[in-house]
């Protein structure tokens, strides 16, 4: 397996004993300059391992009230995907060792076109991109580039996948983790998640080499800690992120 900043990051969590806090927040909310200082806030003294910047969409169909908020406050503000990748490159240059996650609908990025998003992604030091609405039989449109890039991808593994087609979704992405989605639905804050989430992440750790982090629906940092405990590798924050970067939302 070829070792990233990715590997070394679940790695070092792992020998710390601890699980990888991946934060998402929508680039451009409440406004560019804010959500840029949350990114350094989160990966400086907030905790945060892995950053995930939410590219603004039109139609963000799988994410909840709090992030499509976001998200249409963001392109009122004119933030676009070169915007995105733009703040990639200043994230990078003050947090050299932090892991940066693209986070976005595949339409932003085949409307820039795949070859100059994977060289723009890879000038900047983007680690992975997660494209939500890309299945695995098309996926290689855009992995193909990235890889021609050093690039890698965050595949979803939705709470239904069977544990077969998990294997085929992480086949060839030794180098990258899981994200887990831990309830039907869109994303968003909840007070309880599934009884049975916690089989369900066994279950897709037994299938997979890679880590596995559980996102959709984690609140806080605590309740994170205390549903991954001995049954995932990480977990994300978004929704709640945003919703206290924002305020008003």
């Amino acid at each position: 397996m070829k070792e990233n900043r990715i590997t070394r990051c679940f790695a070092k969590a792992k020998a710390e004993n601890r699980p990888v806090f991946v934060a998402y927040l929508t680039t451009g909310y409440p406004t560019p300059a804010r959500s840029e200082a949350e990114v350094d806030r989160l990966l400086g003294g907030g905790g945060a391992d892995v950053i995930e910047l939410g590219v603004p969409f039109s139609d963000p169909f799988a994410d909840g009230a709090v992030i499509r908020a976001a998200a249409y406050r963001a392109l009122e503000q004119g933030v676009t995907l070169a915007d995105v990748i733009e703040l990639a490159g200043r994230v990078r240059s003050r947090h050299p060792e932090a892991v940066i996650v693209v986070f976005s609908y595949y339409n932003v990025i085949h409307s820039m076109g795949v070859d100059r998003f994977a060289a723009a992604a890879a000038a900047a030091g983007v680690d992975a991109v997660l494209a939500v609405d890309l299945p695995l039989e098309e996926r290689d449109e855009l992995l193909s580039p990235l890889r021609g890039r050093g690039l890698t991808m965050v595949p979803l593994i939705a709470p239904a996948t069977p544990a077969d087609r998990i294997r085929k979704i992480a086949e060839g992405l030794e180098d990258s983790f899981l994200y887990a989605i831990t309830v039907n639905g869109v994303t968003g804050a909840r007070e309880s998640l599934p009884p049975e989430l916690a089989g369900r992440l066994d279950a897709i750790r037994a299938a997979v080499p890679q880590p596995v982090v559980a996102g959709f629906g984690i609140s806080s940092r605590a309740q994170g800690e205390k549903l991954v405990a001995g049954h995932a590798d990480g977990y994300v924050i978004g929704s709640a992120i945003v919703k206290a970067l924002g305020g008003e939302i």
